[in-house]
């Protein structure tokens, strides 16, 4: 775990962003975290906030390049984060992936200590930025991350190996060098394949961190 020069921010309650390219564990930190937490913790998911493509054929649907920023609401985003910073509620929207729609039922987040967000592209719009209190980056090897992308898509989103492969190619990499690849600089914290064991010393961190709030 390296950390970097930026100094990390007090603001109450503390959100802490997790981003890094699809497939470079993103989730699992964020699950551990949350262990880590417990009841002092809630999670949100920047993949929730996809546009609904619920007026498009599937057809138009899959010709979408969802790697791509403009993808996500970003108004919306802005919405909710602003909200629970504050210490209010907030409703976040949920996304169906198998069929590129929103799903009808949102879900209500509470402000806790710790709001865990994960996403692609979380750092880099400054004024979603600036929400966090502390900016993880995880710098994950393009390999690993397309063993993984393949995991994830073949068992949980109906998709088949050719077309995972080929989205990975034509659209995630690409996008992965010109939006996600930069946002290190914008970290905190950078992480390189983490295990469990910085898991629990990046936690203590963070908990010393609300400590001086």
């Amino acid at each position: 775990m390296r950390e970097t020069k930026t100094p990390l921010k007090t603001a109450k309650p503390n959100l802490i962003a997790i981003v890094g390219g699809s497939g470079a564990g993103k989730t699992w930190l964020s699950d551990q975290l949350e262990k880590a937490f417990g009841k002092s913790a809630a999670r949100l998911s920047l993949d929730n906030f996809y546009r609904d493509r619920s007026h498009l054929t599937a057809k138009q649907r899959s010709a979408i390049n969802f790697d791509h920023p403009r993808a996500i609401d970003w108004k919306h985003v802005e919405h909710v984060l602003n909200k629970i910073s504050k210490g209010h509620s907030a409703r976040a929207p949920r996304y169906d992936f198998t069929t590129h729609t929103r799903v009808a039922k949102e879900e209500l987040m509470k402000p806790k200590p710790f709001i865990i967000m994960d996403g692609l592209w979380l750092l880099r719009r400054p004024a979603v930025r600036k929400l966090f209190s502390c900016r993880i980056f995880i710098d994950c090897p393009r390999s690993l991350r397309l063993q993984r992308r393949l995991h994830r898509d073949l068992l949980e989103r109906g998709r088949n190996r050719s077309a995972v492969k080929k989205q990975f190619t034509r659209h995630v990499e690409p996008m992965h060098h010109r939006f996600v690849s930069p946002q290190l600089r914008s970290a905190n914290i950078v992480l390189r394949n983490p295990s469990e064991s910085e898991v629990i010393q990046l936690a203590e961190k963070i908990k010393d961190l609300l400590k001086f709030n």
